[in-house]
């Protein structure tokens, strides 16, 4: 078949025609719509599919069926196409079903019958999901490749830009891939040039920086204006809340990110606590539907560009950026959010990006399917890391220096856990060292209740421990607790050096911080609260302030 699949599953042959003629009237000219009555004929149909090649977009299944419930056919789906995204047809009283299938067989979204008129329950759901399948998606002899070590820093730096970038690819590990040695030679590539990206046109970028990626892709690196009513600094969710709302409301807004959309939320396998999404989402599909409404209500946005200082100007704020430029804006937003900590055990520095990765689990987790491998911390985002990792290990080890995870971690995440048989906790308990040659292959633990150290073979470590605010690149009238996180509103005032730099005749607002008209929100705020929606919140304040500030001046 030329076109994606969607497959739809029931056994009541009413239902089951009318979801199918609904869908080919909607998507007659992009998908192929099939239908079979039961489970067991859906993944006939599935592997009968993967066998010919075919792509499955969509799979929207019945809960009550005989033989093989829904929620146990999608979660088998998943195993084949893993990629399809995955529907549960519920009535009323199959609620409870359609909450566990939330739970088990990660379902992304469940729809209760009737669903008439289907413009408004059915199509709108349906178009949303294809739309996040085809962000994903990559044909299979089309698109980006990369080719380069597993065990390779530089690779990995690569891997990490393009998954950010929301950018689909293909890894093709040269030690594993049999096919990569012809592409490699018909190119003229050496062993010194990788990772090599290949790109569609037949080019090739040898051992690139981000930055050249992003250009020979047509990423834009010049702004359009001259003056802003407001830059945004980091493009997480705080920076890409003020980037819709700026441009909705009129200010001339520009968001730059010095690597990628999304920060660390951007990198979660699964958000799921977050308000509107019952199914959860991935940090990057929260991303991309963040950066698409931005940019459709008249946002500018330009990653990778780094900023490294800022001046004032009177009213005006210049931005100097690492590529020796100068951006003028009325008001900026810093939005830089945090870094994780570097690990200070032995080993850790020696082998990052071959073998020790600071979060980027879901960049990562398919080169480890059926190894063993390490998480290090105890919060959600170690949490959800976990999860991801769980679904290609055969054993994630989550290691933290507490008793449990009751103290760092969601109640949701914390029961995901205890319900997947491949992960297990080891608590009281820190890295010591990492050993290997030329890639992990141990680790160390040394026990905080009596001392005793071991060892144990191990694949990968993935860290997600303490972390430190990203601002180092505001001027030092922007002032920081000890720690290095921006004080805005009153919590600036009674800091060292406030009637210093402060000289308006009014209070700083709520989220300014003690220069007039520079901004901090999301977690380079001192006071935040780490969660995605107060970032978003944030975010979103900061554009009421802008106008007000931009009122007054």
């Amino acid at each position: 078949m030329s076109k994606p699949v969607i497959l739809i599953v029931d056994d009541d042959p009413q239902v089951l025609a009318a979801v199918r003629r609904d869908l080919r009237g909607h998507l007659r000219e992009q998908y192929t719509v099939l239908s079979t009555a039961s489970g067991q004929e859906a993944l006939d149909t599935e592997r009968d599919l993967k066998s010919r090649g075919d792509e499955l977009a969509l799979v929207i299944s019945d809960q009550r069926m005989p033989g093989m419930l829904g929620h146990e056919l999608l979660a088998s789906t998943r195993e084949i196409y893993p990629l399809a995204r995955r529907v549960l047809l519920t009535a009323y009283s199959d609620i409870d079903a359609a909450v566990k299938a939330i739970n088990e067989a990660h379902i992304d979204h469940y729809l209760s019958k009737p669903w008439d008129p289907p413009e408004e329950r059915l199509f709108p759901v349906v178009d949303d999901l294809l739309d996040s399948w085809q962000a994903e998606y990559l044909p299979e002899a089309k698109g980006l490749r990369l080719v380069g070590h597993q065990w390779s820093a530089r690779s990995h730096a690569i891997k990490d830009f393009l998954g950010s970038s929301l950018i689909p690819y293909r890894w093709l590990d040269v030690e594993r891939d049999p096919d990569t040695q012809p592409l490699l030679e018909a190119a003229g590539v050496g062993p010194t040039e990788l990772p090599a990206l290949f790109v569609e046109d037949g080019s090739v970028l040898r051992d690139p920086e981000p930055r050249q990626v992003a250009e020979r892709l047509g990423r834009k690196f010049s702004a359009e204006y001259d003056l802003y009513d407001l830059v945004i600094v980091g493009a997480g969710p705080a920076g890409l809340a003020a980037a819709v709302y700026g441009a909705s409301e009129g200010l001339r807004t520009l968001m730059l990110d010095r690597f990628a959309p999304g920060g660390q939320a951007g990198t979660s396998s699964r958000i799921e606590n977050y308000l509107g999404f019952p199914m959860g989402i991935s940090g990057s599909e929260l991303t991309r539907r963040a950066l698409m409404q931005a940019q459709r209500l008249g946002a500018e946005s330009i990653a990778p560009l780094e900023v490294t200082g800022v001046s004032i100007d009177g009213g005006y704020k210049r931005l100097t950026l690492a590529d020796g430029r100068e951006l003028v804006t009325r008001t900026i937003l810093a939005a830089t959010g945090m870094v994780y900590r570097e690990h200070p055990a032995p080993g850790i520095a020696e082998h990052t990006g071959t073998g020790v990765y600071y979060g980027a689990a879901i960049t990562e987790a398919p080169a480890f399917r059926g190894r063993r491998v390490l998480v290090v911390g105890g919060g959600n985002s170690a949490g959800q890391g976990a999860m991801h990792l769980a679904r290609y290990a055969d054993e994630v080890q989550i290691v933290v220096r507490r008793e449990d995870l009751q103290s760092s971690m969601s109640r949701y995440l914390i029961d995901q856990i205890a319900r997947t048989p491949n992960i297990r906790l080891t608590a009281n308990t820190e890295i010591e060292r990492v050993e290997g040659d030329g890639h992990v292959e141990r680790v160390v633990f040394r026990s905080l209740e009596d001392g005793t150290t071991r060892t144990e073979d191990v694949d990968a470590v993935f860290i997600f421990i303490g972390t430190r605010p990203q601002s180092e690149w505001l001027p030092p009238e922007v002032l920081r607790d000890p720690k290095g996180f921006v004080l805005t509103g009153r919590d600036a005032m009674p800091a060292e050096g406030f009637t210093r730099v402060w000289k308006e005749r009014r209070e700083p607002m709520t989220l300014e911080s003690s220069v007039p008209g520079l901004f901090a929100a999301g977690d380079l705020r001192a006071g935040a609260m780490n969660r995605v929606a107060s970032a978003v919140g944030e975010g979103s304040m900061v554009v009421r302030l802008a106008h007000e500030y931009l009122a007054l001046s």
